[in-house]
């Protein structure tokens, strides 16, 4: 009897259950798009509906086992992944009270509180924790300790929405490195809780379960829980992680030095580094603890490039889109084709959307394109859609040096090699571009869902099919393709990464001055 490995995905627009063999071939997908609530009259809240996306995701994972044709007892583990940031609040019986989405902004106040109230508390808590509070837990807990003060007292646990996933099938409420240690109340050396952290703030210090290391088997799915998914009984249930940290893993990501861009609605450029690294003085990356012990993960975010792209698509590109449907492909795989006879730099159009990171003050500009020509061959689709690829790549290369700077003396290997994926690396001419802008080989994998085969990885850990998370990538991570770094097109982009750095500047100071409006800025500002 085969035997199989499930994956379950809460991710910000979806939830999934993923299949795979113990060969980590994708067998099987069940998929359902979700939506978060704006409580009322809360502004820019974004809270988790735990009873509608829990009956979501069973039906998710009751569409895998028909869809598979397999019965529930040839699923011999299970474990999950979810966006980072989100939170569930339990009471003393296990019960939700209270649950938000990555990026719930509503304790705008809370943070602005926090950082005057307390000099450089912000500085203090990044160095330990390698996070800032825009987007943390004590915030948003604060927020609900003055709104809700009834749901505050009931407060017993705190957990993260893939940790919720995992109490859900086996009653067991507990956390690992990887996603807690976005909640900012987190040690990246030590990958464990900081509870002061939380006292100092007049938040509880009670509240924090067990931690244990992805692909740690914490118990089995319940009566109760089978009754729901029709998974069996006594399944077992195993530590999953972060949806990048593991989707780092899913593509062999696992080596100090390692480091890799993911390509989706937004980018994250990752780079593996030691524990026991202090994130950078001037806070301008991430940095979060990696599912593999011993190792955090400095992390620049692009915020928006993919989501950019579908924007651009469905404005500018109808007649594209046409002639894509009438060929029988996809609309960015025409535009790619397009761009193809553009020359490096696009007519010196340059694309204003996300910044480079700057996660202390993190704000963008105005989204816009500057330098556009009056000559429609030089500021037509294919001109503009290929400045936004070299400038999702520019941003990319621009944070890598940022992470480099203060992990220069750490870290050197693999530094020649980048790894690529995410919907952007199915393209030909993207993981082109990116490898001129960086210098650096890129290497595209075959399976593109990283973030399920991580979790499917965790959960074959968490029974002994795999050693442990890094022998696990190494056994079922295989490459497509690589890219090669064309010499003379790298230099030219390097005067061109110099230019947006100044011209973004420019841009930055007329929001400065109340003559633009930000495309996005973090909480607090």
């Amino acid at each position: 009897m085969d035997k199989y490995l499930l994956a379950i995905d809460a991710g910000t627009g979806s939830g999934r259950a993923v299949l795979f063999d113990l060969q980590g071939q994708q067998i099987s997908v069940g998929q359902e798009e979700w939506s978060h609530l704006e409580e009322e009259g809360v502004e820019h809240s974004m809270g988790f509906d735990c009873e509608q996306n829990w009956a979501l995701l069973c039906r998710c994972i009751q569409h895998v086992i028909t869809d598979a044709n397999i019965t529930p007892e040839q699923i011999v583990s299970i474990s999950a992944t979810s966006m980072r940031e989100g939170i569930v609040l339990f009471d003393k019986e296990g019960n939700e009270i209270w649950a938000v989405a990555n990026v719930d902004a509503r304790a705008a106040q809370q943070v602005k509180a926090l950082k005057s109230a307390i000099s450089d508390i912000e500085i203090e808590y990044y160095r330990q924790s390698g996070q800032t509070f825009a987007l943390g837990a004590l915030p948003r807990i604060l927020w609900l300790k003055e709104h809700h003060p009834e749901i505050y007292e009931q407060m017993h646990t705190v957990a993260m929405l893939s940790d919720w996933i995992l109490a859900k099938l086996s009653g067991v409420i507990a956390t690992e490195p990887s996603n807690a240690g976005t909640t900012g109340i987190f040690s990246l050396s030590k990958r464990q809780w900081q509870p002061q952290m939380a006292l100092e703030v007049g938040v509880t210090d009670t509240i924090f379960p067990t931690v244990h290391e992805t692909g740690t088997r914490i118990g089995g799915v319940t009566q109760y829980a089978a009754e729901q998914t029709g998974l069996a009984a006594g399944t077992a249930v195993v530590m999953g992680g972060g949806d990048v940290q593991l989707g780092a893993a899913g593509l062999g990501v696992v080596n100090l030095g390692d480091m890799a861009v993911l390509g989706g609605s937004f980018w994250q450029q990752v780079v593996n580094i030691p524990a026991t690294t202090t994130p950078p003085k001037d806070m301008s990356i991430r940095v979060n603890p990696h599912v593999i012990p011993g190792l955090s993960q400095a992390e620049g975010i692009t915020f928006f490039s993919g989501l950019v792209m579908r924007w651009f698509r469905d404005t500018f590109c109808k007649l594209e889109q046409l002639e894509a449907q009438r060929r029988g492909i996809d609309t960015y795989e025409l535009l790619e084709e397009m761009a193809c006879d553009v020359p490096v730099g696009s007519h010196d159009i340059i694309p204003v959307f996300s910044d480079a990171m700057n996660y202390g003050n993190w704000y963008h500009a105005a989204p816009s394109f500057i330098n556009l020509s009056l000559d429609p061959e030089k500021s037509g689709p294919a001109c503009l859609f290929r400045s936004l690829e070299e400038n999702a790549c520019i941003v990319s290369a621009i944070n890598l040096e940022k992470i480099h700077d203060f992990t220069a003396n750490e870290i050197s290997s693999n530094s020649d090699t980048l790894v690529f994926a995410g919907g952007a690396s199915k393209g030909t001419l993207w993981p082109q571009i990116l490898a001129d802008v960086t210098g650096k080989k890129v290497k595209i994998p075959k399976v593109k869902e990283a973030t399920a085969l991580g979790a499917a990885m965790a959960a074959g850990v968490g029974i002994g099919v795999y050693k442990d998370m890094r022998s696990a990538a190494n056994e079922l991570v295989t490459w497509e393709k690589e890219y090669q770094p064309n010499r003379d097109n790298f230099q030219r982009y390097q005067e061109l990464k110099q230019r947006w750095l100044e011209v973004y500047q420019q841009e930055l100071g007329l929001v400065d001055k109340g003559l633009t409006t930000s495309m996005w800025q973090a909480p607090g500002l």
